[in-house]
């Protein structure tokens, strides 16, 4: 994907890990729609990046997802790529997760993101790119975070059947399960507090190597937990 001029919306820019990659897509020349929860935190990323449109926009809403995609073409004049960089975190042992906690997990990690997708798939042509960060979870099923781990390994498996769809169409599809990052996503958890951590990732690498995997058409952005490390295949 040549993201020079490139129309790609992307979800999640007011988290640390989104804004960092739409500074970073803006940095390689494309033209940005950008979403976040928080307006006035969305307006300092929107200038940050010359963003052409901005929406407020909570990923438990599936119709306002879909909408902003739509609305997303529109303003740009079409639709080259969709980045999905929103998501929230709980902890604790299973049998005290609450139902609400749960629904949330899953509403946010996964419906909200397969309704993007979804959204964002009849735009897209040959050579366009959905990147959609999951996590190192889903390789790895935690003990303390099962439905956070269940909900993140949902939406790995979704990007997987939906890249063998759009093969044909030359649509890349890029599942990004980076290891644990300082970015604040633990301490702002629905439930529970989270365990001890290691170090986290390089968030500079992460995001320079799910820019690349953009351009480069990479399927899979996976993490080496012993060094912290990431790489595409």
């Amino acid at each position: 994907m040549d993201l020079q001029n490139a129309r790609i919306l992307v979800v999640g820019s007011t988290g640390v890990l989104g804004g960092a990659l739409a500074a970073a897509l803006s940095d390689r020349g494309a033209r940005l729609v950008v979403t976040g929860r928080r307006e006035d935190a969305l307006r300092v990323v929107a200038q940050r990046v010359a963003a052409e449109r901005t929406y407020v926009v909570d990923a438990v809403d599936v119709e306002a997802c879909r909408a902003a995609v739509q609305d997303a073409a529109s303003a740009l004049g079409g639709l080259d790529g969709l980045v999905v960089a929103s998501g929230v975190a709980a902890f604790g042992a299973a049998r005290d997760d609450q139902d609400a906690v749960v629904e949330e997990l899953f509403a946010v990690n996964t419906l909200g993101p397969m309704a993007l997708v979804r959204a964002a798939l009849p735009l897209l042509s040959a050579g366009s790119c959905v990147a959609v960060v999951t996590a190192v979870l889903a390789d790895v099923p935690t003990a303390g975070m099962a439905a956070y781990s269940a909900s993140k390994a949902a939406m790995s498996a979704y990007l997987t059947a939906v890249r063998r769809e759009v093969r044909r169409d030359k649509i890349s599809v890029l599942d990004a399960r980076p290891p644990h990052m300082e970015t604040g996503l633990a301490d702002r958890a629905l439930a529970g507090q989270p365990p001890r951590m290691p170090r986290g990732a390089d968030l500079d690498q992460v995001v320079a190597s799910i820019v690349q995997g953009m351009s480069e058409g990479s399927s899979e952005l996976v993490a080496d937990l012993k060094t912290g490390t990431v790489t595409l295949r």
